[in-house]
């Protein structure tokens, strides 16, 4: 019989080995019958098989994705929303079709890794008397074999000892005995759930691994076809501060609601994952500036007057932020359409999560700084001078820097910075301005270093800015507090006959009030992130008590800030 190398493969032994079967009188049967098996294709083909998986298992192969029925969900979401050619048409029924879906489900099953049993969800009836932070729910799938009394996956216990025994499929063992314990267990049938209290140990005590965060983003796990399962996706709005508890998993982190009275955690997508998915995202256009170019959006104050809107509130003069240079803005759109271009990439960070803290001023911090962006028609300047005006002592605005002759009633630093136009060139050089803009040929500009003086002499500050202007303040020197205001914007009713129910006739907004309506939604959407308050403005009285509670609590209240604040 011929020798075979150690290169040769399984088939070929197989093959050699049946042309050496030769039936004599005593086997012949047997001979025969082996010849009739080893001679069949089938077996043939399945150990050529075996021998390319064995030999691709030596290479340690690597997935390059692990989530290809994912990705062939987007391409088929993202073929069915446009008009296709024949290719696409052609690629859409191959994606489509059940049999390339399941092998791009075993795929990412493989993958993955994900080999553990599928498990039924929990009861939603647990024994409230036991806080579910300190019990553990251990679940298993038990086959016709005994189950052992050691519990272990890997190096990873899931039962400890000193760990208590509790309930078995609902039935409380506190006091049984083990032997009826393992009764119970050898009669369970399909899965078991064993309730156990976690010995409490000393490393436990002193680890705190807890993570909070405030999302960036909304989040309806019921809308996204990537989660590994809807029901247990944890919803959540923008700016909703979440308690990471698992990070294991790279792509599905597990999340709390902080305050929600609900104590399980959810899935939710990671940080990572969530980039990656608003990166592709972007780079196929999905993500659309909705900026109009031809009306403004944000609050300019005082739009009819042509003149700077300071003046003298209440016998005490006040002075704060210009319109002036916000017009400017305005103005330039139609003259200098490269400015438009650039206007989208001042948004263009990937929105997700911010690691965040609690934070309470303490007696002798620096006040925080406070920052008022508006929609049309909130007239922030209006607002900030009467709050200050009130109080004096406890509020002041920073003194902005004009290039402009003084006029004859005006003081250097009081009204504003008189500074020549190189001086004011030079500092915009050197980014020493939060926003800046110019105005009949005159440049004005809110500094850093006028609002760091009035927080020098432990005032709150407050300043109004455009929302793109934000990001220079969010810093740990500034800690700033974010309140946006928005008009009332409401149908009014008018009176109808005695006929009809007062309830059934309204006043359409006028075309005024549909731009201030549409102003404060493009705000909330674009910049809802910063945000950390909203101040619906009905009058200037009312606005003036809401701002001045708000600025209270300040002083008194923890907030949620991003951690890098307070982080040494």
């Amino acid at each position: 019989m011929p020798v075979l190398s150690e290169d040769s493969g399984l088939h070929e032994t197989l093959a050699l080995l049946t042309s050496q079967l030769r039936p004599d009188s005593n086997h012949k049967e047997e001979m025969v019958f082996l010849k009739d098996i080893f001679s069949e294709r089938s077996l043939s083909y399945l150990m050529k098989i075996h021998e390319k998986l064995c030999h691709y298992e030596r290479q340690s192969p690597v997935p390059v994705l692990h989530s290809a029925s994912v990705l062939a969900e987007d391409v088929i979401e993202e073929l069915q929303t446009s008009p296709m050619n024949n290719d696409e048409k052609e690629l859409l029924q191959l994606l489509s079709t059940p049999h390339l879906r399941a092998m791009l489900v075993v795929h990412d099953t493989v993958a993955q890794k994900n080999f553990d049993p599928v498990l039924p969800p929990l009861p939603d009836n647990f024994d409230e008397d036991f806080d579910e932070e300190s019990v553990k729910i251990v679940r298993l799938v038990k086959n016709k074999e005994p189950l052992g009394a050691t519990i272990r996956r890997d190096e990873h216990r899931l039962v400890h000892v000193g760990d208590e025994l509790r309930e078995v499929n609902g039935v409380v063992v506190l006091h049984k005995r083990p032997e009826e314990i393992s009764q119970i267990l050898a009669q369970s049938q399909g899965s078991i759930t064993l309730k156990i209290i976690p010995a409490i140990k000393e490393e436990d005590c002193l680890k705190e691994s807890k993570v909070f965060v405030r999302a960036l983003f909304t989040y309806n796990p019921k809308e996204d076809k990537a989660t590994p399962c809807q029901e247990a996706g944890l919803p959540f709005q923008r700016r909703h501060v979440l308690e990471v508890v698992s990070q294991d998993d790279p792509t599905w982190w597990q999340a709390k609601r902080v305050g929600d009275t609900n104590l399980r955690a959810g899935l939710i997508p990671s940080k990572q994952f969530q980039e990656r998915r608003l990166m592709y995202r972007r780079t196929i256009g999905m993500l659309h500036n909705t900026r109009s170019a031809t009306k403004p959006l944000y609050d300019q104050s005082s739009e009819k007057e042509d003149c700077d809107c300071e003046g003298y509130f209440n016998g005490q003069y006040i002075a704060g932020l210009r319109r002036s240079f916000r017009l400017s803005r305005k103005e330039k759109q139609s003259s200098q359409p490269e400015a438009k271009q650039a206007e989208p990439t001042q948004m263009s960070e990937l929105l997700t999560y911010e690691e965040v803290t609690k934070y309470q001023q303490q007696p002798g911090d620096r006040k925080r700084l406070v920052v008022l962006i508006g929609s049309l028609g909130s007239r922030l300047n209006e607002l900030k001078q009467k709050v200050v005006a009130e109080n004096p002592q406890e509020y002041g605005v920073a003194v902005p820097h004009t290039t402009r002759s003084k006029k004859s009633h005006e003081k250097e630093g009081v009204e504003y910075n008189f500074v020549s136009k190189q001086s004011f060139e030079s500092d915009v050089q050197h980014n020493k301005f939060v926003e800046h803009g110019e105005y009949k040929e005159n440049l004005y500009g809110t500094s850093l270093e006028a609002i760091q003086s009035v927080m020098a002499k432990n005032k709150v500050c407050l300043v109004d800015v455009v929302p793109e202007a934000v990001k220079h303040l969010r810093t740990p020197e500034f800690k700033p507090y974010v309140v946006f205001v928005k008009p009332l914007v409401s149908e009014k009713k008018k009176n109808a006959p005695m006929s009809l129910a007062p309830d059934d006739i309204f006043v359409p907004l006028d075309e005024e009030q549909v731009e201030m309506a549409n102003s404060a939604a493009f705000i909330e959407e674009q910049y809802g992130h910063i945000i950390d308050t909203v101040l619906v403005k009905e009058d200037l009285h009312s606005a003036c008590s809401q701002l001045k509670a708000i600025l209270e609590k300040l002083n008194t209240d923890s907030f949620w800030v991003p951690i890098s604040w307070v982080r040494l």
